[in-house]
């Protein structure tokens, strides 16, 4: 097939390496053959690509979706609401409200009680001195000895009934306020809260208005009793009109005030929206694939990303179509979708883009803009990933009294976003940092880079702990006379300088009594001549010879430099030979620190001659590239400690050059012992303005300078703490973590003293029973300001496969540190 160069170039052997230089023969990058294996049972899946033909057909055919659900389509179209950080975003549903302890019943049931013998005592009139205001208003002369008079009107006996009836119902609403009536309804009530203060005010506003229209409230006898003139006059109409209004007047006054409460009105509008028939599916999801049985309610209020809306609106039917079968006939995988979908959004921006896409995803369907390796997918997953946000989800958020209770239970998951800020992991051996937090943010790394959207480099000791070799586009292996690659100490630089200041990084950064100022300035005045006679730099043993001041390297040097008029670079020699054998000459620390990569294990490594082309890591800046690094950790512990710090110091100075920013670059550095100094600290502080991260690990603070420890937990956004801590260590991380408001409550025991000699009596019967002293409790309630974690409880009380997490985004949002119980 014709792959219009967008794959297979860098899989022959001979062919055009991938930072762009000259090929080396018998160096090539190894891609398995046919289709990516499938990927573990981890939701979401990925379904491989079958056989098919080589191209699709120009103008698609309208298909019907099938009944069965797909599995890449029901990824692409589940729900991923927007969450904080650090949130497992994917079929994400926020916790319920936290319920509140259960109220107790003796209150609420008690002034129950008070409440109805109130009640029965008003109606048998053995309250005194109550009658009084409503004797006042009807007149003091059907009164007599507290009690109504046996001939008294009607109105006045309705009226008094009404008054009592009146006064037991403000009884029972004070009663019900100094009870917490209502706190009790809405805890037993829960979530259907709404239902039951609507059938409860149903319910007692029906019982009020039988009440109302007979002898126990006459309301209705009452207003009857105001219109009884026009009832005797004989006149049928104006009777019945002011029957029928004293009925709606007593209505209004019952229902009202009750409905007002309850708000009905807010009950009757939800009412009517769920009967509001809802869009069509036509209006919702194109008419080539009708919504399935149990659609999820979040995915019918939009249109389905596997039906590419985008591409339909901005007039694009037929690629949509084409996109839209591939989805649901299981041709794409998950990485395809978010392939296509970035390809999309970058060629959005220009018409003659668009004309390309279209006609590209026409010709190849899911084929079209594949990664230059040809692949689609990683060979093995060991972490739950979603490429669509390019999250890897680590584990869980405790349920932990010291975790907010939103946020337990939740998944938790690491994200470019914070990665931007750069991540730092610290605990011992064995604490699960390669393998639970490690290896899954390099396979969701190298999943963003088979999208085009980032570029990972991962370095580590060898072994394979990072991922098989079919999983990296370029793998360099140093000191493995099989490695196809090898490594450019200068970073394919040719800025003598530029290529100075980063050696002298690598060779002499961790070294505190030498200024590496002063080192990068010795070895510039190497590098500088050099190169301008030779039109390179110089190889590991050359200098070396050029740092320990030998007199045939550097009289060679001198005489090639005189032959070519190379008059400021001879300047800068003759400086170097002026400053060699002094006190504070570098050249000797230097000599011996790059003597430790003149090994006959590195002879085939570090070449800089014309048949040598190292890998560059100025090539993670221009291509999504997967690059794994092995160390030789075990055999040359000293030299995998410089190379370490030079691939941190290269990877700084290359993403803060790079003018193109759109590629997420990061570098993980899976032990960064005796590698962090204080330039790549200042280095690692600017990589979240250049779309850049880092991802360190650390056995312990330790293997830092302690004046770093305070500079390196403030350079990173997002850290991260393992069981196994010592409590020094934890120090650090509960000072870099701040501190929070909490509710304290302290209880007190005070002893009681009796004044009474019946009292003094029971205290002293009351001691001989229990053994105790009598004392009553005092309860203080107030607000001090704690450590979030404190450094004994990050060193002595987390479990085994857990660690404390927090977090830091790119926009500035902040995720406090949260207990995370790891995935397995």
């Amino acid at each position: 097939m014709d792959n219009d160069g967008t794959h297979g170039a860098w899989g022959t052997r001979g062919a055009q390496p991938p930072d762009g230089g000259p090929a080396r023969p018998g160096k090539s990058v190894p891609h398995p053959a046919g289709p990516p294996p499938a990927a573990p049972p981890s939701y979401p899946p990925t379904v491989p690509p079958p056989a098919r033909p080589p191209s699709v057909p120009a103008s698609p055919v309208r298909y019907q979706a099938p009944d069965a659900p797909v599995p890449t389509a029901d990824w692409f179209n589940a729900p991923r609401p927007e969450a904080g950080p650090g949130v497992w975003r994917y079929r994400y549903v926020p916790r319920p409200a936290e319920r509140e302890e259960r109220p107790s019943l003796v209150g609420p049931a008690a002034t129950l009680i008070l409440w109805l013998l109130l009640w029965l005592l008003l109606n048998q009139r053995a309250v005194p001195y109550v009658y009084k205001p409503i004797e006042i208003i009807t007149g003091p002369e059907w009164w007599s000895f507290g009690g109504l008079r046996e001939g008294a009107p009607a109105l006045v006996v309705n009226s008094t009934t009404l008054y009592y009836e009146v006064l037991v119902l403000v009884l029972g609403f004070w009663a019900a306020r100094i009870g917490g009536w209502a706190h009790v309804v809405r805890y037993f009530a829960g979530p259907r809260l709404d239902r039951a203060r609507l059938g409860l005010s149903a319910a007692v506003a029906l019982l009020v208005l039988w009440l109302a229209w007979t002898p126990k409230v006459p309301l209705l006898l009452v207003l009857m009793g105001s219109a009884d003139g026009w009832l005797r006059s004989g006149d049928q109409l104006k009777a019945t009109v002011a029957a029928y209004s004293c009925y709606a007047l007593t209505i209004a006054i019952v229902v009202w005030p009750i409905a007002r409460f309850a708000r009905w009105g807010d009950a009757l509008r939800e009412f009517r929206a769920r009967r509001t028939p809802a869009r069509p599916p036509s209006a919702q999801a194109p008419s080539t694939a009708p919504e399935r049985p149990g659609t999820a309610p979040a995915q019918e209020a939009g249109p389905l990303r596997a039906h590419w809306p985008e591409l339909r609106a901005a007039g694009r039917t037929d690629a949509a179509e084409a996109l839209t079968a591939a989805v649901y006939t299981g041709r794409m995988n998950d990485v395809d979708c978010v392939r296509l979908s970035h390809a999309w959004n970058a060629a959005r921006t220009s018409h003659d883009r668009l004309a390309s896409f279209t006609e590209t995803v026409l010709r190849k369907g899911p084929d079209a803009f594949l990664h230059p390796s040809g692949l689609r997918d990683v060979p093995l997953r060991t972490a739950t990933h979603d490429p669509l946000t390019g999250q890897v989800r680590i584990g869980d958020c405790a349920d932990d009294p010291r975790n907010p209770y939103p946020r337990r239970g939740s998944g938790m998951a690491l994200e470019p976003a914070s990665l931007g800020t750069s991540l730092l992991a610290v605990g011992p051996p064995g604490s699960g940092k390669t393998d639970r937090v490690i290896r899954p943010v390099v396979e969701a790394l190298a999943l963003r880079a088979l999208t085009g959207q980032a570029a990972v480099l991962a370095v580590g000791g060898a072994g394979g702990a990072l991922g098989p070799d079919d999983a990296y586009d370029v793998v360099v292996r140093i000191g493995d006379p099989a490695s196809l690659y090898d490594f450019d100490l200068y970073g394919g630089t040719t800025d003598p300088d530029e290529a100075a200041a980063a050696l002298a990084e690598g060779l002499a950064g961790d070294i505190p009594t030498l200024d590496t100022r002063r080192a990068t300035t010795a070895l510039g005045q190497l590098l500088g001549p050099f190169h301008a006679v030779h039109g390179r730099f110089p190889s590991v043993p050359e200098l070396r010879e050029l740092l320990e001041g030998s007199a045939t390297a550097l009289g060679a040097l001198r005489e090639a430099l005189e032959t070519g008029g190379h008059q400021a670079m001879l300047r800068e020699l003759e400086a170097r030979a002026r400053q060699s054998g002094s006190a504070a000459d570098p050249g000797a620390v230097l000599a011996d620190r790059i003597a430790a990569l003149d090994r006959p294990a590195f002879a085939g490594f570090f070449a800089t001659g014309e048949d040598a082309r190292p890998f560059s890591l100025r090539s993670l800046g221009r291509h999504p590239l997967r690059v794994r690094v092995d160390l030789p950790e075990r055999v040359h512990a000293e030299a995998s400690r410089i190379l370490a710090r030079l691939v941190l110091a290269q990877f700084n100075a290359v993403t803060a050059a790079r003018t193109d920013r759109s590629l997420f670059v990061c570098l993980v550095l899976d032990d960064a012992t005796h590698t962090v100094t204080a330039e790549t600290v200042r280095g690692i502080r600017r990589l979240r303005s250049v779309n850049a991260g880092a991802v360190l690990a650390l056995r312990t603070l330790d293997d830092v300078p302690e004046g770093l420890h305070t500079a390196l937990l403030g350079a990173f956004g997002c850290t991260m703490a393992f069981p196994g801590l010592t409590t020094w260590d934890g120090k650090r991380f509960a000072e870099a973590w701040g501190k929070e408001w909490v509710e304290v409550r302290e209880v007190a025991q005070h002893g009681v003293f009796a004044d009474q000699p019946l009292t003094r009596a029971m205290h002293a019967l009351r001691k001989m029973a229990t053994g105790k002293a009598v004392t009553t409790d005092a309860v203080t309630v107030r607000q001090v300001e704690r450590e979030r974690w404190s450094a004994s409880g990050l060193a002595y009380e987390l479990p085994p496969g857990h660690a404390v997490l927090s977090l830091t985004t790119v926009a500035g949002e902040h995720m406090p540190p949260l207990l995370v119980r790891l995935s397995g």
